[in-house]
This record gives C-alpha cells, structure tokens and sequence, in this order.
C-alpha cells in the first residue's frame, strides 16, 4: 500500500474530524485513528501532530487533560471544543475550496 505524509493545510481539518467523536484521545490514538480511517494511507509523524496540537489547544480548539494510557502511561488527553467544531467547519470548507479548484485545473483540457 502507498502511505505518504498528510497533505500540506490538512493537518487541523483532519485532527478537528478525528477528535469529534465523544471520547478523548491521547496522541497516538489521534495519528493511529487518522491511519486506520484512511486505510493506511495518511500518517502523521509526532514532529507534526504534536505542535499542531499545542497550537490548537493555544487557539481555544482543544482542552487537554492529563490521564493514564491502558498500558498505564501517563498521556495528555485532548478533546474538542466549541470553537473547534466551528473551526471543523470551517476548514473543511476552506479544503473544499482548494479541492474544487485543483479538480478544475486537472480536469481542464
């Protein structure tokens, strides 16, 4: 299978996504869930998914909570806000965006 990095501008739109289910995640159940979900295309390497989320959690986007892993680790526990749901929706409209356009320029004869 071919798996290559995320996409450049996608990173928040596909961890606001992850994180809208009800239950919390740590790090690497947010970088393992984007895997599984993308069939094991996508994957987000920890030099980027973390900063990322510290910037979000700056913004208001995610609240963080430390707690304890199933293999009793100790892990920082990140779940959406409201201002991350309306910040969902707004990249996604912003990915549709960019999205239509570069079908335009690739389906242009």
């Amino acid at each position: 299978m071919y798996r290559d990095e995320i996409l450049p501008g996608t990173l928040y739109l596909l961890v606001l996504k992850t994180l809208a289910r009800p239950d919390k995640m740590h790090g690497y159940e947010i970088a393992n869930s984007m895997q599984r979900t993308s069939e094991d295309v996508l994957q987000v390497e920890e030099g980027s998914l973390y900063p990322a989320l510290q910037r979000m959690f700056i913004k208001g986007w995610v609240t963080t909570k430390w707690g304890t892993t199933a293999g009793n680790r100790r892990a920082r526990y990140y779940q959406l806000t409201a201002a991350g749901r309306k910040q969902s929706a707004v990249e996604r409209s912003q990915f549709e965006c960019v999205i239509g356009a570069i079908t335009l320029v690739i389906e242009a004869v």
